[in-house]
């Protein structure tokens, strides 16, 4: 009979592996049998509970940014691959960013905040939405999905793109946005931070956003059948979490050309760019997620909330 101690004493070698190779000298995973026993093992066993083999299970998982979204959804693939044997594809929103060109025309013919990849209108929602209606198909094909390369801020060559040979039980999707909704015309009229004010003082950055959240997006997230919510404390921890993630991602590409990696500096001002919508999210996606998980200060999961769905 499968349980919780049994999936655990199954995965934890795997589960381990995984975490020590994102592992720094400065940043080590603390508490790491309790996040696998209270948080993700349960969670997977939630998982299952859902899966319907007709279609996948398509999951929703957001949180701001450097809440250890891909390193949640890394943990549970394989604890659902490993222990419950399901097939599970999970790609991030990132994935779907539109190329350089795209949005270097986007802030010519837009704005040019929308140089800067990240809020919705940034991502190709064709190509998500191509996505959804393929991977949901009776008859299922061989799909390859887009992958973006953050180092050299663009989007990969075809043939480093993921390919879907089988079709999937579970499908994640993570990001920072998934599941974000949009304001009302009042909410978005007053700036919250300098770059709203003298970037975008006419409002048609935050227009231009706001109404994709209204349509292209709203229509995606509708996709999901479940979200799931990462929720830290407050808007300046995620901006500490997200210069930490940089310094990774420095850490290994170095070697690489074309370097695109942000100084602290730009981090702060970069995330300016996500801070209206996360801020929103903190406060509206608690009240229609299926679950959330709370982060302490340590970037650790202290509490879930199961609701009931």
């Amino acid at each position: 009979m499968k349980s919780v101690e049994d999936c655990y004493k199954k995965v934890k070698s795997n589960c381990f592996k995984f975490i020590f190779s994102q592992e720094t000298r400065e940043n080590k995973f603390k508490n790491k049998d309790r996040m696998l026993k209270k948080f993700l093992i349960p969670f997977c066993f939630w998982i299952e509970s859902k899966i319907n083999k007709q279609k996948p299970f398509i999951l929703g998982l957001a949180g701001g940014q450097g809440t250890g979204k891909t390193t949640v959804t890394s943990i549970v693939k394989i604890i659902l691959t490993k222990y419950f044997n399901l097939k599970v594809f999970k790609i991030s929103i990132d994935d779907f960013y539109k190329t350089r060109k795209e949005r270097s025309v986007l802030s010519k013919k837009i704005h040019p905040l929308l140089m800067t990849r990240g809020v919705p209108g940034t991502h190709d929602t064709k190509i998500i939405s191509k996505f959804f209606k393929e991977v949901k198909k009776n008859k299922f094909a061989k799909i390859s999905v887009p992958k973006f390369d953050k180092s050299v801020d663009d989007r990969s060559s075809k043939n480093k793109w993921y390919i879907i040979s089988n079709k999937p039980d579970v499908i994640i999707l993570e990001g920072w946005c998934v599941g974000a909704r949009a304001q009302s015309t009042n909410q978005i009229k007053k700036p919250i931070n300098s770059l709203e004010r003298t970037k975008d003082y006419d409002l048609k950055w935050r227009k231009f956003v706001n109404l994709k959240l209204q349509r292209e997006y709203k229509r995606i997230f509708s996709q999901l059948n479940s979200l799931i919510y990462l929720k830290a404390k407050n808007f300046k921890i995620l901006q500490q979490w997200r210069i930490k993630q940089e310094k990774k991602l420095w850490l290994n590409s170095k070697k690489k050309k074309n370097l695109k990696i942000m100084s602290k500096g730009d981090v702060i001002n970069f995330m300016q760019t996500y801070q209206r919508i996360t801020q929103n999210m903190f406060k509206d996606a608690p009240k229609y997620a299926s679950i959330i998980f709370k982060l302490d200060s340590k970037h650790q999961i202290n509490s879930a909330i199961y609701k009931k769905k």
